[in-house]
Order: structure tokens, then C-alpha cells, then sequence
């Protein structure tokens, strides 16, 4: 039930869509006595989707997120094995199309087959069920194992976690699967501005791992002064990072994590 309530928050979380929907009462309210306070909505939110549509808002969003963890360090030596986080296949797309689709966060995956390389000795770990509550396909674990072996990947060195569905269950059910010993170190892969809640929830399932951030959104401090060309891009950021933001707070008030923006 929790995760269906958080799927429906997510979906009205974002400014896009609340914007939108604004947008919409406004059109609404002007087909009746209250005509006036619909136009001023309206017009309202045709502004403030403009903003964010168009203006650096979403590079500022999601800046701090993205620089909260730096590069990894490799200078400590190999690690026991590399996590990699779903949320870069499409499982609509693949299943039909006959191939793995990925979306605008592959680097996820794409990481992997260098890092793999890199450590020969490594476990590769894919955490990743199916998160939708509709048009509900295939696993991302199952994309995942297609994708690995075509990266060369040997089938013995893969370990697939396939029932989660968010960042809080891919922490809990990678650590019972793998089982950490003390010592070891495990290298987490995603997204820059999502690592900080994923090294959040990963500490709190008591799994310590090393960030591995990739899938950089923007290019330093130097786009906060860039605008959008287009207002689906700047909306795409907005809300990217909004996600992530308000996903920091709901997780850190429902106490799955134990730091509100957690640190190196």
C-alpha cells in the first residue's frame, strides 16, 4: 500500500504536474462566477511553467545534489564487487520491441561493463524489479542479464536482486541477498543526483558502500546561468530534481533514512 501512496504523491509532487493541473482549474473556474480568479490561475501558471520550463531553476535544483558525492577514489584498491541501481532500462519498450531498451539515465549500466573490465575479481550486482503500477513488463533484473552478457560479463559473476521497487527495497533485499562481510568494499552505481539518497537508505539497511555517481545532468556551477532551448527539457530537469528532493524528505520523515541529505 505504501508504495502505491508514494507512487501517486510522486506523480502530483512533480511541478510539472502541478502546474499543469493548475493550469487547468484556472480554464475551468472560467466558465463560472469565479471567472476571474481562473484567469489570474491560469495565466499564473503559464508563467511559473515558463520559469521552469526555461530558466536555469532545474540546473539550480539538482547542482547540489549531483556534487554532494565526488568521483570515486580508486586508490584504495578493488572492490569486492559493483551495485548497479535499476531505473535506466524501459520495460514497456524492451519487452515488444525484442531488445533492451535504455533510457536517458544508462550510464547506469554502461558503467558497469568498464568497471567490470577494470576489476576482473568483482561481483556485478544488478538491484531492480519492476517499479510501475501500470504497463507493468518485464523485470529490469532480466534486461539487465541480457545486458551484461553482451558486455562479455561471465553469467557466474552476476548476481540479479529482481523484486524490488524503489531505492528503499533495492538497499534491504541487495544487502539480504549479498549478505556483506565486514571489510568489503561495494562500489553503488547511479545517478549523481540520486546518490545521495541511495548511500542514505543503503546505510540505514546497515549495507556501507562507496558512491559511484555517473549520468552528470549538468556541467558544474557554470549552468546555473544556462538557460533551457526548449521548456521540455527545463521541465524534465525540474522535475527530475524535485523528485529527488522531495524523495530525500519523505524518506528521511518515514525514517528510512537517518540523514536528511547524507554525506560523504
Amino acid at each position: 500500500m505504501f508504495f502505491i501512496l508514494a507512487k501517486i504523491f510522486g506523480f502530483f509532487a512533480l511541478p510539472s504536474n502541478i502546474l499543469i493541473a493548475l493550469g487547468l482549474i484556472g480554464v475551468v473556474l472560467m466558465a463560472t462566477r469565479h471567472a476571474h480568479a481562473g484567469r489570474r490561475l491560469a495565466v499564473t501558471a503559464l508563467i511559473l511553467l515558463a520559469i521552469a520550463g526555461l530558466s536555469p531553476l532545474g540546473n539550480a535544483l539538482i547542482l547540489p545534489l549531483e556534487e554532494r558525492f565526488p568521483p570515486w577514489d580508486a586508490a584504495r584498491g578493488a572492490p569486492a564487487g559493483i551495485i548497479s541501481l535499476g531505473g535506466a532500462l524501459d520495460t514497456v519498450v524492451s519487452q515488444p520491441r525484442g531488445e533492451v531498451a535504455l533510457n536517458e539515465a544508462a550510464e547506469r549500466m554502461t558503467a558497469v561493463a568498464e568497471l567490470a573490465r577494470r576489476f576482473p575479481d568483482a561481483r556485478i550486482v544488478f538491484s531492480g524489479g519492476s517499479g510501475r503500477i501500470i504497463y507493468d513488463g518485464v523485470t529490469e533484473a532480466s534486461l539487465a542479464a541480457r545486458l551484461f552478457a553482451s558486455f562479455g560479463i561471465a553469467k557466474e559473476r552476476i548476481v540479479l536482486e529482481d523484486k524490488s521497487r524503489d531505492t528503499d527495497e533495492n538497499a534491504r533485499f541487495t544487502r539480504e541477498l549479498l549478505q556483506p562481510k565486514p571489510g568489503e568494499r561495494w562500489l553503488l552505481v547511479t545517478s549523481a543526483h540520486h546518490m545521495p539518497r541511495s548511500v542514505g537508505v543503503f546505510r540505514a539497511a546497515g549495507f556501507a558502500v562507496e558512491a559511484y555517481p555517473v549520468d552528470y545532468r549538468t556541467r558544474g556551477a557554470i549552468d546555473l546561468l544556462r538557460p533551457f532551448s526548449n521548456v521540455g527539457d527545463g521541465l524534465r530537469r525540474t522535475d527530475t530534481a524535485a523528485r529527488e528532493w522531495v524523495g530525500l524528505l519523505v524518506y528521511r520523515l518515514t525514517g528510512r533514512t537517518t540523514e536528511l541529505f547524507p554525506t560523504p
